[in-house]
This record gives structure tokens, C-alpha cells and sequence, in this order.
């Protein structure tokens, strides 16, 4: 029996743990010596051996890892897991966790792409790099969800990136969640994009490391040693970097509101994933109060037909981290924009994500539970 079982599970976030030279494999030639060094080392710094090829793990080590069954979530994470860089590999993980459907990110390669201190012919070439691994990557299995990486700092350019994406087939599209090189995601040239997404049926996502992850250097001076963070080896970032992790996805959302974007586009969809939910309720409450105080003197306010919330109830969706409660999120908020995750196969998805959330959910209505683990993704996604 498979791990994920008695109900449809949609996993709406997983990742490639890419192999040394992965952009440069899939870079047009006259970028791949501008691409940045330091992705090969965040590589080995995760774990990666010699032995770990393009070709799987070698035959004795996933014998091993297929041997655990429906424990294989709760197995080794990063490049140890199985089908963490082969796709191949990755349709029989499927097989043993039992998703039916599982949301792929690149986990380094955005970094060039979203960049505003690269050039932009750099910018956009790491992108279509990416892009063309992750369809080669999920080409196999329809269960695995691509997602693309498009920054919006050039309309045109974005445009014609999105447009590989969609024909390479890819399922989404990640934007980083900053400003767009001197721009409002609201700004009127971007409307082109937001809305080849509504036509195409194709949710823009936000993900952690789409903004700069670590809090100013300045706030760690408190004048003791500092906390180890993933650029001295250790994967998962330090308390103040934790606690402001969602701030700038937040400011993305709330200029999407402010400026009309989903009001212009009420059937574009968008998910933010691996940015936590804790954040969301609030936020909720605090745009509806900027909405009906600013309405009166900012016109493109007073234009919105329907309620912040109103607008992000019926088209975002957000995952919460495993140690966040999410049936107290859906107490404060809806059951209609929470997705279920298991970040497989990085550290941070945990050993049993679904027996975690299901606690949380539990003596909460059925229908609830379909919403988290099936439905809301379905929604984001299309699938229904």
C-alpha cells in the first residue's frame, strides 16, 4: 500500500535536487559561461556523491530506498531520496507515495533567473535553462506538474518565456515575489502576461527563495556568534530569517489586490507555496480595512468590485508549513485556500506530512479534509 492512501492526494510542492552542471547542460551556448559557479556548490553542500548520476542512484542504493515502501517519505531526504534527480526514479517514488498528482520546482536554478544583478539576456537565458530541465525532467509521468521560472522584469521577454513554458508543457509558473525591476506586478504593461495566464488556465506560483531569503546582516549583530545558516552547510534558515520569510510575498499579493490584477483577471489563479499560512488570515482582515479607509481617496481602489478578501478566497491558495496548525488557519479564514505539501524530498515536508496535517484537521468536517488534501488543488490547478 502506498503511503498516501483512503482519499485523491494533489501534492503541491516537491523539487529536482539538481546534478552539478544541470543549467549548463539545458543553456543556449552563448550564456553557459556566465551562468554562476555556486550552484555546484550548494549542490555538494545537500549531499551529493560522486556516485549520483544522471542515471539514478547506482542499482544496490535504490533497491535499498524502493525496499522501504510507504515509508519511503520518511526515508532519506535530498539528494538520498529517491528520484530526487531522475525522473525516472521519480515515477516509481510516486508509485510508493501515492500522490496523485505532484506540483516539481527546480531547487537552485531560479536563483540566476529571478536575479536582478544579472544582465537580462543572462536572466531570461537561465530561465528557458530551467525551463527545458524541468520539462525534460517531468516528461515521462503525467502525475508530475511542472513549474516553470519566469521573472516579469521585461514584459516582452517574460511573454515569450511564458509562452515555452506552455508549450513545453509545463503546469505553472513561478515569478519571484519583488518588485519587477522597477515595477508593480500592477503595472499596466504586465497585464499582457496576467492575462495570457487566465487564457492559458496556468497559476502563477510563488515559492520560497523567489525573494531574498536571509534578513539584513544588520540584524544579526547582536554581538555572540551568529547562527549557522544553508551558506555555512546547514539547509534550513535561521530564526530571524524564519519569522520575515513571508513579508515580501505578502507585499507581492497586496499589490496585486491594490492594483487590480485579480480584479481585472477573475479567473487567473495563484498559489503561494512553502512561504507558510500563518501569515494569511491576518492579512485577510488587513486588506479589507486598507480597501474600505484608502477607497475614498485612491481611485483605482475605489474601482475594485469586490472585497480583498473576497478576491483572494476565490483565487489564491496557500501551504502551510507542516508545523503550523492548519485546522486553527481555517477557523480563522477558509477551508477554501489551504493545499497540502510534502516538499519531498527536501528536509522540511518532514517524515509523515500527512498524519501531521490530518491532527490538525481532526474532528473537522469531512468536506474540510476533501478541501486541504484534494480539492483546493484541483481548483488552482484545473484538474476539475
Amino acid at each position: 500500500m502506498a503511503y498516501a492512501n483512503g482519499r485523491v492526494f494533489y501534492d503541491a510542492d516537491s523539487h529536482i535536487m539538481e546534478l552539478p552542471g544541470f543549467l549548463k547542460d539545458y543553456a543556449d551556448p552563448d550564456i553557459r559561461d556566465k551562468l554562476p559557479k555556486e550552484l555546484d556548490a550548494m549542490a555538494a553542500a545537500s549531499g551529493l556523491k560522486d556516485s549520483m548520476t544522471k542515471d539514478g542512484h547506482p542499482a544496490e542504493e535504490k533497491e535499498k530506498l524502493i525496499a522501504l515502501g510507504d515509508g519511503l517519505i520518511s526515508g532519506p531526504k535530498n539528494y538520498q531520496a529517491l528520484g530526487a534527480f531522475n525522473g525516472s526514479e521519480r515515477s516509481k517514488a510516486l508509485d510508493l507515495l501515492g500522490f496523485e498528482k505532484q506540483l516539481v520546482f527546480v531547487s537552485f536554478s531560479a536563483g540566476p533567473a529571478f536575479d536582478l544583478q544579472m544582465d537580462l539576456k543572462t536572466r531570461y537565458g537561465a530561465a528557458r535553462a530551467a525551463n527545458r530541465g524541468m520539462a525534460d525532467f517531468c516528461s515521462g509521468d503525467d502525475r508530475l506538474l511542472g513549474v516553470g521560472v519566469v521573472s516579469l522584469d521585461d514584459t516582452q521577454l517574460a511573454i515569450q518565456e511564458l509562452e515555452f513554458a506552455l508549450d513545453s508543457g509545463l503546469s505553472a509558473i513561478w515569478i519571484p515575489h519583488r518588485h519587477c525591476d522597477g515595477k508593480s506586478p500592477g503595472h499596466n504593461d504586465l497585464d499582457p502576461f496576467w492575462a495570457r495566464l487566465q487564457e492559458a488556465k496556468i497559476p502563477f506560483v510563488l515559492h520560497i527563495g523567489g525573494a531574498r531569503l536571509q534578513i539584513e546582516e544588520a540584524w544579526m549583530n547582536t554581538g555572540r556568534p551568529k547562527p549557522l545558516d544553508f551558506l555555512s552547510g546547514v539547509e534550513v534558515p535561521r530564526s530571524k530569517d524564519f519569522f520575515r520569510v513571508h513579508q515580501e510575498a505578502e507585499k507581492f499579493i497586496g499589490c496585486l489586490v491594490l492594483d487590480g490584477v485579480l480584479e481585472r483577471h477573475p479567473n487567473l489563479q495563484g498559489a503561494v507555496v512553502e512561504l507558510g499560512a500563518s501569515w494569511v488570515p491576518p492579512m485577510l482582515d488587513r486588506l479589507d480595512m486598507v480597501a474600505k479607509t484608502w477607497s475614498k481617496i485612491e481611485p483605482d481602489i475605489a474601482a475594485l468590485k469586490r472585497k480583498p478578501s473576497e478576491q483572494i478566497l476565490q483565487q489564491l491558495s496557500f501551504t502551510p508549513y507542516v508545523f503550523e496548525d492548519v485546522g486553527n488557519l481555517i477557523n480563522q479564514s477558509s477551508p477554501d485556500i489551504y493545499l497540502f505539501s510534502s516538499d519531498y524530498p527536501h528536509t522540511e515536508g518532514g517524515r509523515d506530512p500527512i498524519g501531521k496535517f490530518s491532527k490538525y484537521l481532526e474532528g473537522m468536517d469531512e468536506s474540510v479534509h476533501s478541501k486541504f488534501f484534494t480539492e483546493n488543488f484541483a481548483r488552482t490547478f484545473s484538474l476539475s
